[in-house]
């Protein structure tokens, strides 16, 4: 036998949770030869002596204070995807509509090409940043919207810096002029605030005082023509509502399984978290898009601000400080592209993880110390709103799945129930496929996808609440449109080394080597079945750490 094997086998030894003077007696009884037992006793000795003395008022002590405050976590979690869900059925069940609960009464829609002084004026805002993929789509749907020409300007906010896609807007919008549309080209010889500062300078202009709503939408959105039809007379009839936001739907939600894993999560969003904050708070996060606003609330809310990289979370939370109420409208559907690239997916996802947690660090005291909504309101904000779900359910998700309990094989004195491991995360796994019906088999999948995915948003929350480097960063969601094919075909030949070489992640590639770690452990000396799920969630990380995840669109 090596010495490497036999210091492994002693380092083992060690780990299990029987007395110093039991192992040492195992030890020299299997000991073949005296030179071994004295380096067992010596260096070796004194080395698993001093791990044994860390292992237990260091490492034990630190690991089961995490394990309980996971255990915390994991029932606040819960509770709220419970509450959530409960509170979508009863909506539900009892038919409670927006059309039932607001005033709401269609439009005349007599003489809709002539002017019509029963509509009101409506601005549609599209902010764009070299998106020559799909630029002419949204630009197109928007100018399609079943509105009296002379009630609706189409502003299309361009900060591109490609040439070719500021020729294709430009081109775009001459069309839609020759055709009649007021459609205005407004171009910053700055990107300073990115998306927020594009809307804030689009509403500087002065032909946007003559309007009263403003309807915004994404560079790859694509609004129904009867989208303002359905979404303006709740803020024509109800005068204490700001702003009516609708659901989004994929049309490249196909396209690969990582489109259909956000696809999962997302319409878990809209079906939970935003009709449940609409029912019962009148109150959600604006999504940025696929939304109207009534102009003056944006205003006296204190207009867009670029402090975060979720400036449309910002406006709606200080439009919620000043007493104004929100609408989620869950029948009227947006269609948009979701990111089918991981690299384009993890820039989304920390933009939209730390956002919010720089958010919440910058106006909690805000909300505090507001003296316009009512204490119930504040704690939903805090506690609710951002704590929970922008900052426990992804540390929670990562901590607890991806590094506790591949820990707890190496650690036998770490205790987890079963209902933190098998009950709860099941629960709040079902209510989350329950909102895409036709993904249940994709259902592990998902889970192994997500825990792979929170690594990502912890970084980037804690980064958020920190104020780290990247706080601020903001890199625009690569929409690819109907040029992936053409991508692909062009580069067809490209070699298989500098694919690799681009899609290499390493921090996805040092996780699934600790998980997988772990798994072998368990296999080789527990027996607990628990490593079928570390393999499963090692080889999760590894697929993410080579970049075979999602499309992949060869660089010219």
């Amino acid at each position: 036998m090596s010495p490497f094997m036999k210091f492994f086998l002693f380092l083992y030894d060690s780990l299990q949770p029987s007395s110093w003077f039991v192992v040492q007696r195992h030890n020299l009884a299997a000991a073949s030869d005296t030179n071994e037992v004295i380096v067992r006793s010596g260096i070796i000795g004194e080395t698993v002596y001093i791990w044994k003395q860390t292992r237990i008022f260091v490492f034990i002590p630190i690991l089961k204070f995490l394990v309980t405050l996971c255990l915390v976590m994991s029932f606040l979690l819960f509770i709220e995807r419970v509450y959530m869900s409960i509170v979508v059925v009863f909506v539900k069940l009892l038919r409670r509509t927006p059309e039932k609960v607001h005033k709401w009464e269609a439009l005349k829609d007599d003489d809709l090409e002539l002017a019509n002084t029963n509509y009101p004026m409506v601005l549609i805002q599209i902010p764009m940043y070299n998106e020559k993929e799909v630029c002419q789509l949204s630009i197109g749907a928007a100018c399609r919207l079943s509105w009296p020409l002379d009630r609706m300007i189409v502003q299309v906010l361009d900060d591109s810096t490609d040439p070719a896609s500021k020729e294709l807007v430009n081109a775009e919008c001459d069309k839609w002029a020759r055709k009649g549309i007021n459609i205005m080209s407004e171009i910053r010889d700055n990107r300073i605030g990115y998306k927020a500062g594009a809307l804030k300078a689009g509403m500087m202009h002065n032909y946007v005082k003559q309007c009263e709503f403003v309807a915004i939408f994404d560079a790859d959105f694509q609004p129904d023509p009867d989208f303002l039809e359905r979404t303006i007379p709740f803020l024509i009839h109800n005068h204490e509502i700001s702003l009516v936001q609708c659901r989004w739907k994929f049309v490249n939600a196909n396209e690969c399984l990582m489109t259909r894993m956000q696809e999962m999560s997302l319409n878990y969003h809209f079906l939970a978290e935003q009709e449940s904050g609409s029912s019962i708070h009148s109150f959600f996060g604006f999504n940025g898009t696929a939304g109207v606003w009534r102009i003056s609330a944006l205003n006296e809310a204190g207009g867009w601000k670029d402090r975060t990289t979720v400036e449309d979370m910002d406006l709606a939370v200080r439009a919620c400080l000043h007493g104004w109420k929100f609408v989620y409208v869950h029948n009227v559907e947006v269609k948009n592209e979701l990111p089918s690239t991981f690299k384009a997916y993890r820039f989304q996802q920390h933009r939209w993880s730390c956002g919010p947690a720089n958010l919440w660090r910058k106006m909690t005291m805000e909300i505090l110390q507001n003296k316009k909504v009512s204490a119930w309101k504040k704690l939903y904000l805090i506690y609710n709103f951002f704590f929970i779900r922008k900052i426990v359910v992804h540390i929670f998700t990562f901590v607890f799945y991806c590094l506790i309990l591949p820990t707890t094989v190496l650690f036998p004195e770490l205790q987890v129930p079963k209902w933190a491991t098998v009950y709860f995360p099941t629960t709040i796994t079902l209510l989350n496929a329950i909102a895409t019906p036709r993904s249940l088999h994709l259902l592990v999948f998902w889970i192994l996808f997500e825990n792979v995915m929170s690594m990502h948003r912890t970084k980037a929350t804690f980064i958020g609440l920190l104020e780290a480097g990247r706080v601020n960063e903001w890199v625009v969601t690569e929409k690819l449109g109907d040029t992936l094919k053409s991508k692909l075909i062009a580069k067809a030949k490209t070699k298989l080394y500098t694919r690799f070489g681009q899609r290499l992640n390493w921090r996805e590639l040092v996780v699934g080597l600790y998980i997988f770690f772990c798994g072998c452990y368990d296999f080789a000396y527990r027996g607990s079945y628990f490593y079928v799920y570390l393999f499963l969630q090692s080889c999760a990380f590894f697929v993410a750490g080579v970049g075979y995840i999602g499309t992949f669109v060869p660089t010219v």
